[in-house]
């Protein structure tokens, strides 16, 4: 690191990645085998629900913020010669970039057909890579 702002900036995206991973764990965790053991138009009303309401200003900031952050921390690491740290940032940008090819176009095609059998395993797996992908970030970025 070079100075104060880098140090800050790296604070942001490891303390974004972490907070992003623990949402994505729990629904690893908890969220999905919890709805797996519900009717599946029971499951796909709630996992609607869920999506509907995680569209909100302080997750669309930690969202959108830590992909920013992890972007600048990216450039930063590559310029600077520190190469976990561009390796960390990237790993976080993964997760982001999982979530807007992935989950977000499979969240909008449960809204339109709430086909539960057809979301449920390819949302789950992607979920796990966003997971480990933030995961990895944090770890990367704390070396």
């Amino acid at each position: 690191m070079t100075g104060p702002l880098d140090g800050a900036l790296t604070g942001a995206a490891v303390t974004g990645a972490g907070l992003l991973g623990g949402i994505y764990l729990a629904f690893s965790v908890a969220v999905v085998p919890a709805l797996r053991r519900r009717p599946a138009a029971e499951a796909a009303a709630v996992m609607r629900g869920v999506n509907r309401v995680i569209v909100n200003p302080v997750f669309g900031t930690l969202f959108a913020g830590t992909a920013l952050v992890a972007g600048a921390v990216t450039v930063a690491g590559v310029l600077g010669g520190a190469p976990l740290r561009a390796a960390g940032g990237l790993a976080v940008l993964a997760g982001f970039a999982v979530t807007a090819a992935v989950n977000i176009p499979l969240n909008h095609a449960l809204d339109r057909d709430g086909d539960w059998a057809a979301f449920a395993p390819r949302w789950a797996a992607a979920n796990h890579v966003r997971a480990g992908a933030s995961a990895l970030g944090v770890v990367a970025l704390l070396l």
